[in-house]
């Protein structure tokens, strides 16, 4: 979640206009702005990150980081933004903890307005993330820190000893549920296929882990509970047979949707909504680069995240050179 853009609001006072024009602005404090912040910095662009409520992006909330080169023995994800935070201020990358609520393209300098303050720049990166993707069942939205959650290593803390289910079947949700072993008593993995797209490595840890337990071909139908949760519907796709299984959390990991509503009817985008870019990251308007999971949908990595930031800031100082 690397939001460095707030939904749209009502604002009692303008934005004022900052006197400087950037040489660039990042959109985003995850590891492709982030990377993208070292670059522009180490180019002498002294880049302004926008770095939306959160730093660290998805990585941050994210327990162990175990296939980040240089890091035998992992990572915290905390730990690891922090690092690319500090390495990034060191050569001279600025942050301001702030939330984009408009962007203008069809200007040069863009316009990039919080609501705060209206910001110029020549040349923009936007590395705005993605995220969680909702089931939108009955119950999910009522039950958001009663018992729902997106983060087990934000919320795992306070199923001590309790039972939780995971609904999904990849990367995230087995890591999440091997994760929420640590507190909780027992946890059910619901995933709506008969195999999971999760890597070998975290198949078997969870197949050995004796707290977890599944329940394939199956969907989550309904969320109950009387204050909090304390039930899912669930509806077996292949027999059609439904039932109820009591539960205190459910943790929700089926995918992410990308962060790019502020360029819907600006920059061109993919079917899915995910920032169209070309091997040099470049969108659709020349000096407005893309990075990570706002256009990838493929790797979301980390890593490629990182090295996606930094192709990008490259590609903007050769932009800026051309400018002079």
């Amino acid at each position: 979640m690397d939001f460095a853009f707030a939904p749209k609001s009502k604002k009692t006072n303008p934005a004022v206009e900052s006197d400087t024009i950037e040489n660039v602005i990042i959109l985003g404090a995850g590891p492709a702005g982030l990377a993208a912040a070292l670059y522009a910095a180490r180019a002498e662009l002294a880049p302004l990150v926008l770095t939306g409520m959160e730093l660290g992006g998805q990585a941050a909330v994210t327990n162990v980081i175990e296939n980040y080169p240089g890091f035998p023995d992992g990572v915290g994800g905390a730990e690891l933004g922090g690092l690319f935070q500090q390495q990034a201020e060191h050569f001279g990358a600025r942050l301001v903890m702030d939330a984009a609520v408009s962007v203008d393209l069809s200007k040069k300098p863009f316009v990039v307005s919080t609501y705060s303050t209206q910001y110029r720049a020549k040349s923009l990166i936007i590395a705005t993330g993605a995220s969680p993707v909702h089931l939108g069942v009955p119950g999910e939205s009522e039950f958001v820190g009663l018992g729902t959650s997106y983060c087990a290593t934000c919320d795992g803390y306070f199923f001590k000893d309790k039972k939780v289910v995971v609904v999904g079947g990849g990367d995230s949700a087995l890591e999440e549920a091997l994760f929420l072993t640590r507190y909780a008593a027992s946890v059910t993995v619901i995933h709506r296929r008969d195999a999971f797209r999760a890597g070998a490595i975290l198949q078997k840890r969870a197949n050995e882990n004796p707290k977890i337990s599944y329940i394939l071909d199956t969907v989550v139908k309904a969320i109950e509970g009387s204050g909090k949760v304390e039930s899912v519907n669930l509806s077996n796709l292949k027999t059609g047979a439904e039932s109820r299984l009591p539960t205190d959390g459910v943790f929700i990991f089926i995918g992410h949707h990308p962060n790019t509503s502020l360029f819907t009817d600006q920059l061109k985008l993919n079917s899915g909504g995910y920032i169209e870019t070309d091997a040099k990251m470049q969108t659709s308007i020349p000096g407005v680069y893309a990075a990570g999971e706002a256009m990838d949908s493929i790797f979301r990595q980390v890593i490629t995240s990182a090295g996606m930031g930094a192709a990008a800031a490259i590609q903007a100082a050769k932009y800026l050179e051309t400018l002079e």
